[in-house]
């Protein structure tokens, strides 16, 4: 297959690029089509990587208002809720739900998630549909599972022994959720005992780390500093971090010193966050969200998940990557035109670091051969049009095709009278 005339990675330079058994063969302005090679013509649109969803919650999507809807808006209310959902799961049920929400994000150019299945059900329901589904989806999207405690690890019966076992069936990450659980104390321990299972098991670590607005949460300098003297680093991302949006400066001046030395990613969520965040303000009201801007600058890994797509925590949401990028750079201030032309690494190459993807990921030759073509010739036009994602191409094979949508308008010109 040869796809010509593109714009790399919002490169400004027009390219093409040659795939042959699955892999980048060749990218150079001058290739030429050979005998009988399949030829997508490019238009000099955009060639991106494929994004990636670094957050969601795919053992809980489709089910808002089931069995009520989340009318104040809270996270507490959305576990609540869920907890009694998820007394009625079925591998059947989980599954045909994720599925249809996979099929989705497929067609919106993502091949890459990362999944946080709740392990607080002690028969885990939900994590074998999801061990099925990724075996079963494996050709079409990569999906990592992360061991996910939603209702604490100490401070649900068995959650030890639970989050253990969700990692000897096959998770490919342990998770966490210490500012729920019922003390600070219990918070810090959880952390401890996360990140043992983390270097016991040889898996990656995905915190949902002070997803609250209480100015006096510490869990993420707990985490950092496990995550530094433990040498798992990178390997370690903080989700949410929301609590740092009500910092003061000077404790924060000093927490960067930290993350820094952690090498740690930090995976924001900004629809959800957006509309959980700052519930119990009057005025002035909290945007709820992580400080994006400032660990960008000091150069710390920031991606964005979707997080929740129909379910207890979020009543809207379809699978596509460019609304929580567009809800992102608004609420975090990242408007600048240059801002906005790099802002797919946020979807893209940020969070293949957050998914330690490695060399596996991008449009490089001798790469497998996966990579989306953007009906725009640079991000600022995809952006802010919502433009389509005309191919999704995986190991060389196309995954999905869009055709633009087409509209005419009917207006009648006034004739100026004359008279």
């Amino acid at each position: 297959m040869l796809i010509r005339n593109v714009h790399i990675n919002n490169h400004k330079e027009v390219q093409s690029v040659r795939i042959k058994d699955g892999k980048f063969a060749e990218i150079s302005a001058r290739l030429k089509p050979q005998e009988g090679e399949k030829v997508l013509e490019g238009h000099e649109n955009l060639l991106l990587p494929p994004f990636i969803d670094s957050h969601i919650h795919l053992d809980a999507t489709l089910t808002a208002g089931q069995p009520e809807w989340n009318q104040s808006g809270t996270l507490f209310d959305g576990i609540r809720i869920w907890s009694e959902r998820k007394k009625d799961l079925t591998i059947q049920d989980v599954k045909e739900r994720a599925k249809k929400t996979i099929l989705q994000q497929l067609k919106f150019g993502i091949q890459y998630v990362r999944s946080h299945v709740d392990t607080t059900d002690p028969h885990l329901i939900a994590l074998q549909a999801l061990l099925e589904l990724r075996e079963e989806l494996k050709d079409a999207v990569d999906l990592q599972l992360v061991a996910f405690p939603q209702e604490g690890i100490l401070s649900f019966p068995q959650g030890k022994e639970l989050l253990e076992q969700a990692l000897k069936e096959g998770a490919d990450v342990v998770g966490g959720i210490p500012h729920y659980e019922f003390n600070r104390f219990y918070g810090a321990d959880s952390l401890k005992y996360l990140i043992e299972l983390a270097e016991k098991y040889a898996v990656l670590v995905d915190v949902h780390c002070d997803e609250i607005d209480d100015p006096g949460t510490r869990n993420l300098e707990v985490l950092a500093t496990l995550a530094y003297e433990s040498g798992l680093k990178e390997r370690v991302t903080a989700s949410h971090t929301t609590a740092m949006g009500s910092y003061n400066d000077a404790y924060t001046y000093k927490l960067f010193r930290l993350l820094q030395l952690s090498q740690m990613n930090f995976v924001a969520n900004p629809l959800v966050n957006i509309h959980l965040g700052g519930r119990f303000d009057t005025y002035p009201k909290r945007r709820g969200l992580t400080r994006i801007k400032e660990l960008t600058q000091a150069h710390i890994n920031v991606s964005f998940g979707e997080d929740d797509v129909q379910d207890p925590w979020n009543p809207l949401g379809n699978g596509n990557m460019l609304d929580p990028l567009q809800m992102g750079v608004y609420a975090g201030q990242l408007m600048g035109y240059e801002q906005l032309q790099h802002s797919f690494n946020y979807i893209t190459y940020n969070a293949a670091r957050t998914l330690h993807l490695g060399e596996r990921y991008g449009i490089k030759v001798g790469l497998p051969a996966n990579c989306i073509l953007l009906n725009g010739t640079d991000f600022y036009r995809v952006l802010n049009k919502h433009s389509e994602v005309l191919f999704s191409i995986r190991r060389g094979r196309i995954l999905a095709q869009t055709q633009p949508a087409h509209t005419e308008l009917f207006i009648e010109q006034e004739r100026e009278d004359k008279n």
